[in-house]
């Protein structure tokens, strides 16, 4: 039996998901989450062999009142890097987006699979199967886009800039989110519009978004 935890926000898919793979005879969902920190304490609670993790979800709080991870990706760091207890699940990103630079980033942050939402339900089947067995399973079309659009320009810290840009609010607004001072977000955000060949800090973000770099 394959023990599973799904992790979306979006209520209605989630619990869509869980009713088809549970006419599954050899899968159990033993846990879902809605938020970055409940899919950390689903994984310590139930020990899953395999997430389901969506890319965009909202952070939620953790037991002792601080933020969880950013995002679907973010979670799958933690779990990579251990700073969960017991065993790592094998993770499959599912996304709405189908943005090659998700898969990047999915990947270098240590997931096993990566598909889109509207895949249909026997090939995210067979994908869980698979990880299960410690095999990889990437969207086809996505891998080739991936190859196409090539890494992420951005240093690590140009992309938290703009990711928090994306959330909006000034300036001084994301220096404080960041603890950085208001030159240095600046600099950080006149460097990534200098690499991504844009005018402005609103076109920085979008052209990030829409390759899946943030």
């Amino acid at each position: 039996m394959i023990r599973l935890v799904v992790a979306d926000d979006q209520a209605i898919l989630r619990s869509g998901l869980v009713a088809l793979l549970r006419l599954e005879p050899d899968l159990e969902v033993v846990g879902e989450a809605a938020d970055a920190a409940s899919t950390l304490a689903a994984v310590a609670a139930h020990a899953p062999d395999v997430l389901l993790l969506d890319v965009q979800m909202p952070a939620g709080d953790t037991a002792d009142g601080t933020a969880g991870p950013a995002d679907g990706i973010a979670v799958a760091q933690a779990l990579q890097q251990g700073s969960q207890d017991g065993p790592r699940p094998r993770i499959i990103v599912l996304t709405t987006f189908g943005r090659a630079g998700y898969l990047r980033r999915t990947m270098e942050a240590g997931a096993q699979g990566f598909m889109v939402k509207d895949t249909p339900v026997e090939h995210l089947v067979d994908a869980i199967r698979r990880v299960d067995q410690g095999l990889r399973v990437v969207d086809p079309e996505l891998a080739a886009q991936s190859l196409a659009v090539g890494p992420s320009p951005l240093t690590a810290k140009e992309t938290e800039v703009l990711q928090t840009a994306a959330r909006g609010g000034t300036t001084a607004q994301i220096a404080v989110t960041l603890f950085l001072s208001e030159g240095t977000v600046r600099n950080h955000v006149s460097a990534a519009i200098g690499k991504l060949g844009v005018t402005n800090r609103a076109e920085a973000v979008r052209t990030a978004s829409d390759n899946g770099w943030i």
